[in-house]
């Protein structure tokens, strides 16, 4: 099989669902503007060369529905022989994405693609606005639609995950993020047009636009002692709590993808390749422990080890299954390595774009510290995991 080249990874802020800046702004505007940037960052390309679009999308429906990934090109203004399709695999959708974009260039098939993610949590809730679990089947698997915060909890009660190690884990996460947006290292955000609606003294709205360039959900003046305090949210005498947990959130990334024909041929710089991308199904009571399963199966298809990567984006859904996964890996004294600039308890999971998102960080960071080999890995909803293996290019 070719080589599949990245490009560029680009993404916009992440904000707080509901509350954040970008929860007026409609994801089919985000993607369709994340979309356009990830062609433009290339240097060379343009929206006619593009074969297809893949996106990934956790819930897609209402705003984000109607086969988002076509709907967003035409916003975009690509052509309209540009195709596009949505995919789905909850938390990893967006890395499903770009897995499905690269096999396309891989086997052939096109020579320049695009994966990427998007999701407002703001605009469509987490199950949807119409959820529907199979009545008989419910009796039988009632796992499969339990409450994430549930399964986080079942993980921290099996394994042994302490309430003071999650917040433990939570207070580096907003300190890492909190320093790297000092440090001015999130280079991978785009500056993105936000919609806004104000009242005008008359009694209507008028919709104004401004500029967001920062995760707006970093808490930089998090204690542990403010996390203590927290109550639990999904088991009386639990120990999840929304200090410990990921933020729900609304964003949009993409990147780009060619072959090593279409790099010569438009004079491109490529950032990584995609080596590696697998899944794997466990527990759906304990989904979280997804990337303690997919990253040994990921390591051994490429025949590596974990003392080979040298950075590690393993999404934080919620503190106890990140931990566990990281422990059972056995790469908890690699914590310098790990999500060097906070994660999702920090940042945000905006679910069917933390995919995309993460690898946009990830590579940021590969190229800033000049690390070779990479994994992203995340848990998935309905009890499975994901995980890549990128390595940059020289």
């Amino acid at each position: 099989m070719r080589d599949a080249y990245i490009v560029s990874s680009v993404r916009t802020p992440g904000c707080r669902r509901g509350k954040g800046a970008l929860k007026d702004t409609r994801p089919d505007d985000l993607l369709a503007f994340i979309m356009k940037a990830a062609v433009e960052k290339t240097g060379k390309l343009e929206p006619k060369d593009i074969d297809d679009v893949m996106i990934g999308c956790s819930f897609p429906e209402a705003e984000q529905g109607l086969n988002i990934g076509r709907l967003a090109t035409q916003i975009a203004g690509f052509p309209i022989t540009v195709s596009g399709a949505t995919v789905n695999r909850f938390c990893s959708s967006g890395l499903e994405a770009i897995a499905l974009s690269s096999l396309r260039v891989m086997a052939g098939w096109s020579e320049v693609t695009m994966g990427g993610g998007v999701e407002s949590m703001t605009y469509v809730p987490m199950g949807g606005n119409l959820p529907r679990p199979h009545p008989e089947h419910a009796k039988v698997h009632a796992d499969l639609y339990a409450s994430m915060g549930i399964t986080a909890e079942n993980v921290a009660n099996r394994y042994q995950v302490t309430r003071e190690d999650q917040d433990a884990f939570a207070y580096e996460s907003q300190m890492k993020a909190a320093k790297a947006q000092k440090e001015g290292w999130f280079t991978e955000i785009v500056p993105t047009p936000a919609a806004k609606y104000v009242l005008e003294d008359n009694g209507t709205y008028t919709k104004e636009t401004f500029i967001q360039d920062f995760d707006d959900g970093v808490r930089a003046t998090t204690t542990k002692e403010g996390l203590a305090k927290l109550r639990a949210v999904f088991a009386v005498n639990g120990s999840v709590t929304a200090g410990n947990s990921s933020q729900t959130t609304d964003g949009a990334a993409a990147t780009m993808i060619a072959s090593g024909e279409a790099v010569k041929q438009y004079g491109l710089k490529p950032i990584a390749k995609l080596k590696m991308y697998t899944t794997v199904g466990c527990a759906p009571d304990e989904m979280g422990v997804g990337p303690a399963v997919a990253i040994p199966k990921l390591l051994k298809l490429a025949n590596m080890k974990t003392s080979d990567i040298g950075l590690w984006e393993i999404n934080e859904a919620f503190a106890s299954q990140a931990l566990y996964s990281i422990r059972t890996i056995g790469i908890e004294d690699q914590m310098d390595r790990i999500n060097i600039n906070g994660g999702a308890i920090a940042l945000g999971h905006p679910l069917g774009c933390t995919g995309a998102k993460l690898c946009a960080t990830l590579l940021a960071n590969m190229r800033r510290k000049g690390v070779k080999y990479g994994v992203e890995s995340m848990c998935i909803g309905g009890g499975m995991g994901a995980a890549a293996l990128f390595e940059l290019c020289d």
